[in-house]
């Protein structure tokens, strides 16, 4: 059992925790009360972005000192939406959130995934018709494999996770943000996930 603290208490943040509370773990989530997000990270010995990207740099800055020596795990993707709400462009081009995060949390052992997919799969990515891939971005390889072992708790098969290396990757998983109002404006908003087919 691990202490994990989600922070963002929306669809993403929602199912995550119930998820990981399902699989055994003591989750903590912040809503927006004053305090709420220092009093969880505090607590958590992994902590859970699932803010709107746009504003996360900004949220998290103000958590370094909860933040140090902890895990923190980045769901989130930076855009700047179009009329529509969906994504439009990228927030940090030529960088991304996940890099940008952990330059300005040293301490902070930062790991980017589960950014490219319907917030729904997940939590739940056995239930699409065929094998979705979940992308790991980080500087700290034990990190990654307790990130790793958060996503097997989640339904995701061992050879469904592909480590891509350091977080400077992270900025290829973030910029296929940009498939998702294409796919949406397509098929609607069915369950899907960027798959590496082999």
């Amino acid at each position: 059992m691990t202490m994990i603290a989600v922070l963002g208490n929306g669809r993403v943040g929602g199912s995550l925790s119930a998820a990981l509370t399902r699989a055994g773990h003591r989750v903590t989530v912040a809503d927006r009360s004053p305090g709420a997000a220092a009093d969880a990270a505090r607590a958590g010995r992994i902590v859970i972005n699932a803010t709107p990207g746009a504003g996360s740099l900004e949220r998290l800055l103000a958590l370094r000192e909860q933040l140090e020596g902890k895990i923190l795990v980045d769901v989130s993707n930076a855009t700047l939406d179009g009329p529509d709400g969906l994504p439009a462009g990228l927030l940090h081009p030529g960088s991304s959130l996940g890099e940008r995060l952990q330059e300005a949390l040293p301490g902070t052992r930062v790991v980017k995934t589960l950014n490219t997919m319907l917030h729904t799969v997940m939590t739940a990515p056995a239930a699409l018709t065929q094998a979705p891939t979940a992308f790991l971005s980080g500087e700290d390889e034990g990190a990654k494999q307790v990130v790793r072992g958060l996503l097997e708790d989640l339904g995701w098969q061992r050879d469904w996770i592909t480590d891509l290396g350091g977080i400077e990757t992270a900025r290829a998983v973030e910029a296929a943000v940009l498939f998702v109002p294409h796919v949406i404006r397509s098929s609607g908003f069915a369950p899907f996930a960027i798959s590496i087919a082999r």
